[in-house]
């Protein structure tokens, strides 16, 4: 009943369309969010990574073309208000299971290898979300390698 009331007060209040499509504590802009952070982490930003960022955020949510670059836009601005990590991760620890939290570093080494090489600090961000999410270093190394092996065919 408590929820009810607050969308209403939300409704009155005018609360806008993206804020209804993507919620406060919404997994998908956690998830976004750490995403977003992956891509800049290496301080080049290339076109293939805001490519493949697009086409897998879009794909794995089931998003419009307007709804990813809405989402894309506000996980930029949490990431930006972030001081750490565990903001985004606990979202995405509390709200899926062991197999979306597997399929939120398979997304991470998706972007990672857009660009056809792994820097250091993308690795090391991969390594630090994986242990915060309890992706163990073995199915990191997995995903790695099967996202590894679906590009080298394509």
């Amino acid at each position: 009943m408590f929820d009810s009331l607050v969308e209403l007060f939300k409704g009155l209040a005018g609360a806008s369309e993206e804020t209804r499509l993507f919620p406060d504590g919404d997994y998908r802009v956690a998830a976004a969010a750490l995403l977003v952070h992956l891509v800049s982490v290496d301080g080049v930003i290339e076109k293939s990574e805001q490519d493949v960022l697009r086409k897998t955020l879009k794909a794995r949510f089931d998003l419009s073309d307007e709804e990813t670059a809405d989402l894309i836009r506000i996980a930029g601005e949490r990431d930006n208000e972030a001081v750490d990590l565990y903001n985004f991760t606990s979202v995405l620890k509390r709200e899926l299971d062991e197999d979306g939290r597997a399929q939120i570093i398979e997304m991470m080494w998706e972007l990672v290898l857009a660009d056809g090489h792994i820097h250091e600090f993308e690795d090391n961000l991969v390594w630090r979300v994986s242990e915060l999410l309890g992706v163990s270093r073995r199915d990191r190394i997995r995903l790695r390698q099967s996202v590894q092996a679906q590009k080298d065919t394509h």
